[in-house]
């Protein structure tokens, strides 16, 4: 296989996870598509700013200072969101309907995202190599920057739920928490850049899904995810490295070897797709759900990643994160990073230059 082909798949795999990111940012976390229509007219069909009214917004009731829900205290006392992480935005979590992603431009990402840069940045700069301990070096200083290095105001459980820990004076590689949510798709968003240096380093599945499984527990210890983690890697193994193999063919296996489901018969039975996701599927992060709706995604628009983004963003949830791990599918099934899109990205121009892997196969 070619240089150019490994490269072209590699490039369009991180691409349109941004891609996918950004499209689906003004409406994520919207739970009734008609909401997604009222908001934008049509639905969003390109990069779109955060509106300021959110509709199905709880970012109220979460708390700041763990993971999962709580009380906000209203005191002085020094608190995860705002003192720790996100400074500078704590005024805005008590505030009912609030965007999750106050004041975001149109082309911006989100931070799991920002995280995913931080990621392939750590890789370039290890000589192509992941490493955990470079990771919670970079994750923690990341954070708590004095200056923020990401345009968000939410933080996911998961944040909140390390931070708290760390502040209880735990090692950083103890501090990954489990909540109710810890099993979710924002937990698999940082290990594409992770699995691919390390495969086109050494192509060992077994370590790099190892290695993979350690990264995602730092943060989101869970076994069922951990699973799903494999069937991931596994995937992107597979279609990084196909010859031969049809990538819907790939991707069906997975499905039926991961979720226990026929993606073929699923595409049948249901036609509109907010009856898969949505209907069969619940749209929200938990991996139970969200692991076979990207799939299901996947296989159905593998011959056309630019509608199958648009389509994931208009079916709101967690299409975000959903976005970003079913991006990274269909950008190594198609070597399509819709560039003149990609380019539209706020941070396109650094996005590319922090995308360095060493493709020697």
């Amino acid at each position: 296989m070619s240089h150019q082909l490994f490269s072209a798949r590699v490039s369009a795999a991180i691409q349109l996870s941004f891609i996918a990111d950004s499209l689906a940012m003004p409406v994520h976390w919207f739970y009734n598509p008609f909401d997604i229509y009222n908001a934008f007219p049509g639905g969003i069909k390109k990069f779109e700013a955060a509106p300021a009214f959110h509709p199905s917004s709880i970012m109220n009731l979460h708390s700041t200072n763990a993971g999962g829900r709580g009380a906000q205290q209203a005191s002085n006392a020094p608190q995860v969101v705002g003192d720790i992480i996100l400074k500078g935005k704590r005024q805005y979590w008590g505030v009912p309907n609030q965007h999750y992603h106050r004041g975001m431009t149109a082309g911006e990402n989100t931070l799991n995202l920002h995280c995913m840069r931080m990621v392939m940045r750590g890789i370039q700069h290890n000589h192509g190599r992941y490493h955990p301990a470079i990771f919670l070096r970079d994750y923690i200083a990341f954070m708590t920057a004095e200056i923020p290095q990401h345009p968000d105001t939410y933080a996911e459980s998961y944040h909140r739920g390390f931070f708290a820990n760390l502040a209880k004076g735990r090692s950083p590689e103890k501090c990954g928490a489990a909540t109710h949510d810890t099993a979710s798709i924002g937990g698999l968003v940082t290990v594409a850049p992770v699995a691919i240096a390390e495969l086109l380093h050494d192509r060992s599945l077994s370590r790099v899904q190892d290695l993979c499984r350690t990264h995602v527990f730092l943060t989101h210890p869970d076994e069922h995810l951990g699973k799903v983690c494999d069937a991931y890697v596994a995937l992107i193994d597979a279609l990084l490295f196909r010859e031969q193999d049809e990538a819907r063919a790939l991707i069906a296996a997975t499905t039926k070897q991961s979720a226990g489901i026929d993606v073929q018969q699923l595409a049948q039975k249901y036609h509109d797709d907010n009856q898969v996701v949505g209907g069969k599927f619940s749209r929200a992060c938990y991996i139970e759900d969200s692991w076979p709706s990207i799939l299901y995604l996947a296989w159905k628009y593998c011959a056309d990643p630019q509608q199958a983004l648009i389509t994931n963003a208009n079916l709101g949830g967690d299409n975000c994160h959903r976005g970003a791990v079913l991006g990274v599918i269909l950008g190594l099934a198609t070597a399509n990073g819709l560039n003149e899109c990609f380019a539209q990205l706020t941070d396109a121009v650094a996005i590319r230059g922090e995308c360095f892997f060493e493709i020697n196969k």
